[in-house]
């Protein structure tokens, strides 16, 4: 008998998702756990293997189509059996380059409504069919999902504690005035320019409409530490092998990194807060994000409660994660929640970068290449000398709104104080 795949549940608020490849095709063969095809979601790329084994008798939704949790994607079954009748699974939305936005998207957004307020109405299609019913507009909740994105458990507390609607009318407010119309983009290109036009893919469309929205709703502000790694250098040296023989770990600058933010983090919650309307949000747990660059553009899995683990813990975390990022196999509940990101984008060569913060968290800091430089030191007789030490340069690129200058760089003084004094359990 054939069996029905299903498009799986990949977290509690997702409702769809995109396919963007299949692995197999109709007529082949394939083993159980062995990668059917990919997906996209909100939260997270992933592989879904084959539930069980045989051969694919159907594919029902073809690649770059969107279709709702739970519909039948494909069918696999016995060699020569023939696919069961059905109706062909119905796309919400295919990811085509005629898609403006993502597939969440209000259906009547206003051109020019703003960015904060199109992408916090940019829900499922059950928040959506909630709203509708009870009458609620979503444009005036504040979300706890990605990018302020109203969430069923969003819904649900506010329908509680809403209070009933009084028969009284409020009085008609006055017409508000029409926006002028907005101006046209300029074009990318020039009639007869050779170029090479493609789609961007739903995780390149993602990662623009964050960025561009966190430039909108946090005032950037920057300040780079150079920072002496010479120590750290050291115990990274003298413990490697060890790490790697004793935890089939790589030991990295990162875990360093991370353990002296998290340490900071403590010392000054602002900077592990959040911003809601005219509230301040501290988050009593430290998860630390780690951005990990991929071939076809860039996630950040959280690693949680990192100021609760050691230097190996850190170590084990960083690898596991990345390399599951790196083949599809993060879970979404693995890219929610952080509090506080680390970019690392020194592993290739960058003197210090100035990053965008990964909203609704308040800062982020970026690592630059850790090199041999010269610097001047003063001796126990207090003379000066020129010394070669390892020095990175690291850049806080931080949301004014909460956080002051001076905390800033209090806060860096503090990681860089912890990099070039602390033993990191190592000693």
């Amino acid at each position: 008998m054939a069996f029905d795949v299903v498009m799986p549940q990949m977290g509690e608020s997702i409702t769809e998702a995109t396919i963007l490849k299949w692995h197999r095709q109709v007529g082949e063969t394939i083993g159980k756990d062995e990668t059917l095809y990919e997906i996209s979601t909100d939260k997270v790329d992933a592989e879904i293997p084959a539930p069980v084994q045989g051969v694919v008798l159907e594919i029902r939704v073809p690649a770059n189509a969107t279709v709702a949790v739970g519909t039948v994607v494909a069918r696999i079954g016995a060699a020569g059996e023939q696919p069961t009748d059905g109706p062909a699974a119905p796309a919400l939305q295919p990811a085509t380059p005629t898609a403006a936005a993502d597939q969440t998207a209000k259906p009547a957004e206003s051109a020019g409504e703003p960015l904060e307020e199109r992408l916090r109405t940019r829900s499922s299609p059950l928040v959506r069919r909630m709203a509708q019913e009870h009458g609620v507009d979503l444009a005036n909740l504040r979300g706890t999902g990605l990018m302020g994105r109203v969430t069923k458990q969003d819904m649900e507390n506010h329908l509680t504690a809403a209070p009933a609607p009084g028969p009284a009318a409020s009085p008609a407010a006055p017409p508000a005035p029409v926006p002028a119309p907005a101006r046209p983009p300029s074009p990318t290109f020039a009639p007869g320019e050779r170029v090479k036009v493609e789609p961007m893919s739903r995780m390149r469309r993602l990662i623009s409409e964050n960025m561009v929205a966190s430039k909108h709703i946090s005032p950037h502000v920057y300040t780079v530490f150079e920072v002496d790694m010479s120590r750290v250098a050291r115990l990274r040296a003298k413990h490697r092998a060890y790490f790697e023989q004793a935890y089939g770990a790589k030991l990295t600058f990162l875990p360093f990194v991370l353990m002296a933010a998290a340490k900071a983090l403590r010392a000054f919650p602002i900077v592990n807060a959040s911003v809601d309307g005219d509230n301040i949000v501290y988050k009593l747990d430290i998860n630390l994000g780690m951005a990990v660059a991929l071939d076809w553009g860039l996630i950040v899995p959280v690693i949680r409660n990192a100021d609760q683990l050691n230097l190996a813990g850190l170590a084990l975390a960083v690898g596991d994660l990345a390399a599951r990022a790196r083949s599809k196999q993060l879970k979404p509940e693995e890219v929610q929640e952080g509090t506080f990101t680390i970019t690392n984008p020194g592993v290739f060569g960058e003197t210090f970068a100035m990053p965008v913060i990964n909203q609704p968290q308040v800062a982020i800091l970026g690592m630059g290449a850790v090199k041999k430089r010269p610097v001047v030191v003063t001796g126990a007789d207090g003379e000066d000398a020129l010394a070669i030490r390892e020095v990175m340069f690291t850049a806080l690129s931080f949301d004014h709104r909460l956080v002051d200058g001076a905390t800033a760089d209090q806060f860096m003084a503090a990681i860089k104080k912890e990099m070039e004094t602390s033993d990191f359990g190592l000693a």
